[in-house]
This record gives structure tokens, C-alpha cells and sequence, in this order.
């Protein structure tokens, strides 16, 4: 797929998708044996998400024998990239500086965290 814009992904989807990324490969059945037990979705149901993802543009897949056999079709990178710079954009009006001060204020990062900040904008 080109460098078109990627839809946006319900909490499920993008659960999903990352077990997908993790498996790098993936059926169906592979995928509900991946979820964690506490976690009650159903057969037809991972098979719809997956079919959306596919119609998305997240995933493509081939078929072996009966089964469809789901890969990734964008990295990982490219979706992380979107989905914090829509979310910045959306909330913040695209500074990212109000989301750094909640996560510091909040004490979702620590000083080691902040350590490596400091090297990442020293290198930019």
C-alpha cells in the first residue's frame, strides 16, 4: 500500500494488530490461542476484525489450504508515527509539549526516562 493515510482503529482492532505484529504471521485460531485467557472474544469475532484491519489497509493475507494466513502490511513504526501525531493534533492542536508535562506530572516517566529525552533532542 502507498503512503495514504491510515484509517483509525477501534481499541480492538489495534489489540489485534499487535498480536499480529508479535506472531508476525497469523490465522484466526492462532490469534484467539494468543489472547490472554481473562480476555472473552469469540472466533467470529477476531475473524471480523481481522477482515477489517485487512479492509483497512493494517494487514493483507494469503491462503493456505483453508485457512487465511494474516502478516503485517505497514510497520509498526508507521502506525505509531500517525496515531501520536493525530492524537497530538487532536487534543493538543499539535503541541506536543502539554502531553510531556502531563506524562511528567503524572509519573508515568522517570528520571532515567528523562535522561533518555535528553540525549534524543541533544541528537536531533
Amino acid at each position: 500500500m502507498g503512503r495514504r493515510k491510515l484509517r483509525a482503529m477501534s481499541p480492538a482492532e489495534t489489540e489485534i494488530l499487535r498480536l499480529v505484529w508479535r506472531l508476525e504471521e497469523a490465522t484466526v485460531q492462532s490469534i484467539c490461542d494468543a489472547l490472554p485467557a481473562r480476555r472473552t472474544i469469540t472466533y467470529k469475532t477476531v475473524q471480523t476484525l481481522l477482515r477489517r484491519l485487512e479492509e483497512k489497509g493494517y494487514l493483507k493475507h494469503r491462503t493456505e489450504g483453508k485457512a487465511h494466513v494474516f502478516v503485517p502490511a505497514v510497520q509498526r513504526e508507521r502506525v505509531v508515527k500517525q496515531t501520536v501525531l493525530d492524537f497530538v493534533d487532536r487534543l493538543f492542536g499539535g503541541d506536543p509539549r502539554p502531553l510531556m508535562q502531563f506524562l511528567a506530572e503524572d509519573g508515568h516517566i522517570d528520571a532515567e526516562d528523562i535522561e533518555e529525552l535528553r540525549k534524543l533532542i541533544d541528537n536531533a
